[in-house]
């Protein structure tokens, strides 16, 4: 009788001190139920094992290799494992202490700059080692929501549909364990004959109980795809509502609700907004290895939950207007809501590139906006992504372990105007990403979907080269055509604040207006936490003073 292989992914150690390997081992044993434990003293006997998985189709979920003294050095196994192996977990092991090493220190820095590593691990030196299993942990659950993530719904739709991608990006954003089958395959007919649905041209989604959503709506597909609310749980004022649930609107509704405030957050799109393009933020206050925008957003919105902060998801405020001290808001279902106060934070929308023959292939290889669950399908191929700031940069170092050839088109002669210098430094490291400087899109061709690029340089001399998606990054501009004329804009639509009382006060009162889409604000993820922490500050002494005002209590300023 054949014994069946062993298909549990790995975790490979490599430690070249006897003692500490066995050490290493002992603690990696208690994962051995779901994963093989493969442990070494020599990093080119790990590298051939990691280079024969590569050939074989073997999963790694985690490599752990500790700096020696001769050979190969951990940090060169290390780099080469992020090609062989992109989506396993990567870090430096090291002994306690060994931070203030000056040499294993740069080693560090150097691999985390580069993308070779996610971190150093600390080497088990008691048993058990709950500091060591808890950075394991971590990284086993990262591993595994990127490469398995249960599937609660899945899509069956064209390969190339629009509406399909339409609805597993809405998915993508909102963090939804999801599968895909293309329409026609044998397991999507299969799946389809056990919900008893008949096949069809249109997109469809099978859920947990196998019930389907035909050509959903995204309303249609949070409220029971997801069930994220879609409805006001109870009717009545609020006593701030924000517009926008990305990382300010977020912060401002963790704050409100946590101060005791009724809040109510609207959010047309997705939890997170554009943060939800970051595959990873490495200059996050707090997050040592870096947090995706996804991860942050999520944190953010279970924290305001819990204080009891409402959302509407898939809903927009489509219109505002003050009576009496009362701002109503109407939401695109219909509905109007009532709040005493009211906080911006609609963000911006990106910058269109103004081409009718890429507008043309938006969402069939044409995207606005970058969201890491894109990355898997173009695994081998030839991409680009226009811009030049860190949000460009962040999707080139993302789609570099996926596609074959990553390019990086930017107007500009150099990246240091608008980009990290950590970002640089990745994107330089990264044998199969390139930037061509001076360049920009000027067309697109392809049968149903993007399959060559034109290109123009500096000089205007243009070229066609073979692309499978173009990603778009160039700025962003404000949403704000549908606020009242009471509330003042700058030349380009971005509101301006400090206009009352208050530092993020619009010129109407009781209105505040923080993140991207304030005139003069830091477009960065760090500021627009802290505006959306500072407002609620803000709000509440607005609130104090409007309710004086209407007991005709004196005013006290604090």
């Amino acid at each position: 009788m054949t014994t069946p292989p062993d298909e549990r992914p790995l975790i490979v150690a490599v430690e070249p001190d006897t003692s500490a390997l066995e050490r290493l081992t002992e603690e990696l044993q208690r994962y051995q139920r779901d994963y093989m434990l493969v442990c070494s003293p020599s990093t080119e006997d790990a590298l051939e094992q990691l280079e024969r998985l590569r050939r074989e189709g073997g999963r790694v979920a985690i490599v752990l290799a500790a700096r020696g003294s001769e050979g190969l050095m951990a940090e060169e196994l290390l780099e080469r494992v992020s090609r062989l192996h992109p989506r396993a977990r990567r870090a430096l092991l090291i002994p306690w202490g060994g931070w203030a090493d000056a040499e294993t220190a740069q080693a560090i820095r150097t691999a985390m700059t580069f993308g070779h590593i996610d971190y150093y691990v600390l080497k088990p030196w008691t048993s058990p080692d709950e500091l060591f299993h808890r950075v394991v942990s971590e990284f086993l659950q990262e591993w595994r929501r990127a490469t398995e993530g249960r599937a609660e719904l899945t899509v069956v739709a064209d390969l190339r549909s629009a509406k399909g991608y339409e609805l597993r990006n809405m998915l993508a954003r909102h963090g939804v364990p999801h599968a895909f089958l293309e329409r026609g395959s044998e397991e999507a007919r299969r799946l389809l004959d056990t919900c008893r649905q008949p096949e069809t041209d249109l997109p469809v989604v099978v859920l947990p109980d196998d019930s389907v959503l035909v050509d959903p709506t995204s309303e249609e597909l949070a409220r029971h795809g997801f069930h994220a609310p879609t409805g006001l749980v109870e009717p009545g004022t609020f006593d701030v509502l924000v517009v926008g649930a990305g990382p300010a609107g977020l912060a401002a509704a963790v704050y409100a609700s946590s101060e005791g405030l009724r809040a109510l957050v609207v959010e047309h799109r997705q939890l997170g907004g554009q943060a939800l393009t970051s595959a990873r933020i490495r200059n996050y206050l707090g997050f040592q290895r870096g947090v995706t925008g996804r991860e942050l957003a999520n944190r953010a919105y279970q924290q305001a939950w819990v204080f009891g902060t409402e959302f509407l998801v898939s809903r927009e405020v489509v219109a505002l207007r003050s009576d009496n001290g009362v701002h109503v808001a109407s939401i695109s279902d219909g509905t109007e809501v009532e709040a005493r106060s009211v906080v911006l934070a609609v963000g911006v929308e990106y910058r269109r590139l103004g081409v009718p023959a890429l507008e043309e292939l938006v969402d069939r290889g044409v995207f606005y906006g970058y969201s890491p669950a894109d990355a898997g399908q173009y695994t081998g191929g030839d991409v680009y992504v226009v811009g030049g700031a860190n949000s460009a940069g962040q999707a080139a170092v993302h789609l570099s372990a996926y596609a074959a050839g990553v390019t990086l088109l930017c107007r500009g002669s150099s990246l240091e105007a608008g980009m990290s210098s950590y970002l640089i430094e990745e994107i330089e490291s990264k044998p199969n990403v390139s930037v061509r400087f001076g360049t920009r899109a000027i067309g697109g061709t392809g049968e149903d979907r993007l399959e060559r690029l034109e290109l123009e340089d500096a000089a205007g001399g243009t070229s066609t080269v073979p692309a499978d998606a173009l990603w778009v990054l160039i700025g962003a501009e404000p949403r704000t055509a549908w606020l009242p004329d009471a509330i003042a804009r700058d030349d380009h639509g971005f509101i301006l604040t400090g206009a009352g009382e208050h530092m993020f006060e619009t010129s109407l009162p009781g209105v505040f207006a923080i993140g991207d889409v304030r005139a003069g604000s830091v477009k960065r993820v760090a500021s627009a936490v802290g505006e959306g922490s500072v407002v609620i500050h803000q709000v509440h002494r607005y609130l104090e003073h409007a309710g004086a005002r209407a007991t005709g209590a004196p005013v006290v300023s604090s």
